[in-house]
């Protein structure tokens, strides 16, 4: 029996058209829609469009849109899964956004597109064909979100975009993907080891992403601390290191009781308080920085904002970033 599938379109290049100069853009209708017919005999399909912009212009608010209308269907019921398209450049934090809120308890894939729905090799109709599918399979419950694109089932937590063009763009350094498509079916080798849920309602906070680099000063921190922002994440040296001249910025910060993330810039890895020279994790450590358990830094600001949203209390940000 087919499955009943929620289907969300929110806009990207999966829903663009190359025009005759070669530029990529919204078209007036989604282009997925004259698919129907291919799709219907995946699913039973639901579909909603709350919004259609290219991922760039999306925003934590339009993040909280797809939570609560997720939510509400899985208050309705009669839902066995959700497939939402977006564009690629903020996918992986849309999809770690509601792998971190959302409660529902059915699949929920994320998909898009590298290529436009008319150019040579599209790639969108057939990733979310996959979606779909994916969604549809009672192996993928119980797994958190899922990012679906080029044969291959990634996490939330872990995918990332690595190449501006590729359709086999999206990996998940360190760890690799969770799960295949293939045509005979869907094939999950192993699941993620934890699950994190937040029950928020609103993402009012204020946080930064800035990347450490050789000859850092303090003054891109103080010129932050200036902006009145609730937090800060900063993509770190190597296991967490930070040039020395970057110290006094930091401790303006914490002063402030801003609370100081730190990730490291490199895509493999974790931060770790190993070097105890001046401006070394250990240093920043002792300093009240907390430490990132191996997100990227795009990812580590929407779980700072989702924990600005539960609290202010600096221990209990950390002991979030440590699970």
């Amino acid at each position: 029996m087919k499955k009943n599938i929620l289907i969300i379109h929110t806009g990207g290049t999966i829903s663009m058209s190359e025009d005759t100069s070669g530029a990529v853009a919204p078209s007036s209708t989604n282009p997925l829609t004259d698919k129907a017919g291919v799709l219907s005999g995946l699913a039973n399909l639901f579909i909603e469009e709350p919004f259609n912009l290219p991922s760039p212009h999306i925003t934590p608010k339009e993040m909280m849109i797809l939570k609560q209308l997720i939510d509400n269907y899985e208050r309705k019921g009669g839902i066995d899964g959700a497939v939402i398209t977006h564009g690629t450049d903020t996918l992986e934090e849309t999809a770690y956004f509601l792998d971190l809120t959302v409660q529902a308890d059915f699949p929920i894939v994320v998909t898009g597109a590298m290529r436009s729905s008319n150019e040579i090799g599209s790639d969108g109709l057939y990733n979310l064909m996959s979606a779909i599918r994916v969604a549809s399979s009672v192996e993928a419950r119980g797994k958190g979100v899922l990012v679906v694109l080029n044969d291959e089932i990634h996490t939330a937590e872990n995918v990332t975009k690595t190449h501006t063009s590729n359709v086999s763009t999206f990996q998940s350094p360190q760890y690799g993907p969770i799960g295949i498509v293939t045509k005979r079916g869907i094939f999950f080798h192993h699941m993620p080891a934890r699950q994190e849920g937040y029950d928020i309602v609103d993402v009012s906070k204020k946080a930064v992403l800035i990347k450490a680099h050789a000859g850092m000063d303090s003054s891109l921190l103080m010129a932050v601390k200036g902006l009145k922002v609730n937090g800060i994440v900063i993509e770190a040296l190597g296991q967490g290191n930070l040039p020395p001249a970057a110290i006094p910025g930091l401790k303006a910060l914490l002063c402030e009781n801003i609370p100081v993330v730190i990730v490291s810039r490199c895509f493999n890895g974790i931060v770790q308080d190993t070097y105890g020279y001046e401006g070394g994790g250990k240093q920043l450590k002792e300093m009240g920085v907390i430490f990132s358990n191996g997100l990227n830094g795009q990812k580590a600001r929407i779980k700072l904002l989702i924990a600005l949203s539960q609290t202010s209390d600096m221990s209990e940000i950390d002991r979030m970033f440590r699970l």
